[in-house]
Order: C-alpha cells, then sequence, then structure tokens
C-alpha cells in the first residue's frame, strides 16, 4: 500500500508559477513510477507528466512540455511538478499517483491516488 498526499497548489496569475509536491508513505517509494494528472471541471482526467523510478526518464504531455517539470527525491518519498508559464488552461486538480510500471499514460492504469490539490490559473 501506497498513501500519497499532495500539496502546493493555489491561485495564480497567468505567467506564474507553482510547484506541487506529493509526499509518499511506505519504505518502497523507489519501486513506483510516479505521475501527476489533472482534472478540470466537466473534463476526464488527464495525464501531465511521469517520472521512472530512479527518475532517468521522464515522458510529458505536449500540453505542458517545455513549461513544466516532473522530479523525484527517493531519500525524500517525494515527487515535485515545478510549472511554469502557467496558463488559464491548466485549471484543475492536480493528482499524484503511483504505478509499478513504466509507459502508462491512463489513469486507470495508476494503482494509487492523492486526494489531489487545486491549481487555479486567472488571466
Amino acid at each position: 500500500q501506497v498513501q500519497l498526499v499532495e500539496s502546493g497548489g493555489g491561485l495564480v496569475q497567468a505567467g506564474g508559477s507553482l510547484r506541487l509536491s506529493c509526499v509518499a508513505s511506505g519504505r518502497t517509494f523507489s519501486s513506483y513510477v510516479m505521475a501527476w494528472f489533472r482534472q478540470a471541471p466537466g473534463k476526464e482526467r488527464e495525464f501531465v507528466a511521469a517520472i521512472s523510478w530512479r527518475g532517468g526518464s521522464t515522458d510529458y504531455a505536449d500540453s505542458v512540455k517545455g513549461r513544466f517539470t516532473i522530479s523525484r527525491d527517493n531519500a525524500k518519498n517525494t515527487v515535485y511538478l515545478q510549472m511554469n508559464s502557467l496558463k488559464p488552461e491548466d485549471t484543475a486538480v492536480y493528482y499524484c499517483a503511483a504505478a509499478m510500471t513504466w509507459g502508462k499514460r491512463l489513469h486507470d492504469e495508476y494503482d494509487y491516488w492523492g486526494q489531489g490539490t487545486q491549481v487555479t490559473v486567472s488571466s
């Protein structure tokens, strides 16, 4: 079992930055691929970014590539999402997720989820 707790969301103006954090419980954090998803009102949950077990590989949705950076610190059981040049269309609840295998972009392919943190970008 892995429990995930996100933090760092908030209200920011367009063009601004936020850094989300997700802390995982347990001693097997490095066994999991970690990812961020987001869900805007009335829309399906969508993939944002993923990072491999030791951080050697990353994957980004086209909509955030070049603006968002995912990273992890296995010693702190934490995964981060640095979000720069934020746009109003980035407004959503952002979720942290964990999976055992690499290359997954569908939400039902992830085994564990956090409760989400709200990000609101004003124009």
